[in-house]
């Protein structure tokens, strides 16, 4: 999409955070309403396993690229010492190709999935996230999902939609289901 196109001029930066779920099914949604105008987004997922549903839909759409990972993990907090070094070196590739891809001006959209988390572990480098997203191209929208984002983190951005929890079958012992939560 052609910069002129845009109503806004400066993208925003879009936080959905908070215990509750559907941060990733809202930014999902963002994404594909984002291609459903013709934008282009690159969608790049942080602490996530390669077999959540929406990743066929995604793939499916050519306005969206997904930046896939090389290897699923378990839970950060169930990692060893060897698995969470190997884990930073994958992230720190995928942050060299999103910066990459989003330099070339190509892309209208950054969707950044369980980011919040990726940077509060410091899996990726916080003070060059922090500095690339408030450098990133004039016009690129910017949404990253997570609990507990960093406070520098709520400060840049623009729209932050905290999605609490009331209840949650995971509360009764009920494990994710595909379809709902994967």
């Amino acid at each position: 999409m052609e910069q002129a196109e845009r109503e806004t001029g400066r993208g925003m930066l879009h936080i959905y955070c908070g215990d509750g779920k559907g941060k990733t099914t809202a930014a999902t949604g963002l994404a594909v309403r984002a291609a459903g105008c013709g934008w282009k987004v690159l969608f790049a997922r942080f602490l996530k396993n390669e077999n959540s549903g929406e990743l066929k839909i995604l793939d499916a759409v050519p306005q969206i690229e997904v930046l896939h990972l090389t290897k699923s993990f378990g839970f950060y907090q169930t990692l060893d010492d060897e698995e969470k070094k190997e884990l930073r070196c994958i992230y720190k590739e995928l942050w060299r190709t999103v910066e990459e891809k989003v330099n070339t001006g190509k892309f209208d959209m950054l969707v950044l999935d369980e980011f919040a988390a990726a940077y509060r572990y410091g899996l990726v480098d916080r003070e060059r996230a922090v500095q690339f997203l408030k450098d990133r191209p004039h016009g690129l929208e910017a949404v990253l999902t997570g609990r507990d984002p960093a406070p520098e983190l709520l400060g840049i951005a623009d729209y932050v939609s905290d999605i609490r929890k009331e209840k949650h079958p995971f509360d009764r012992g009920i494990m994710a289901r595909k379809g709902i939560e994967f």
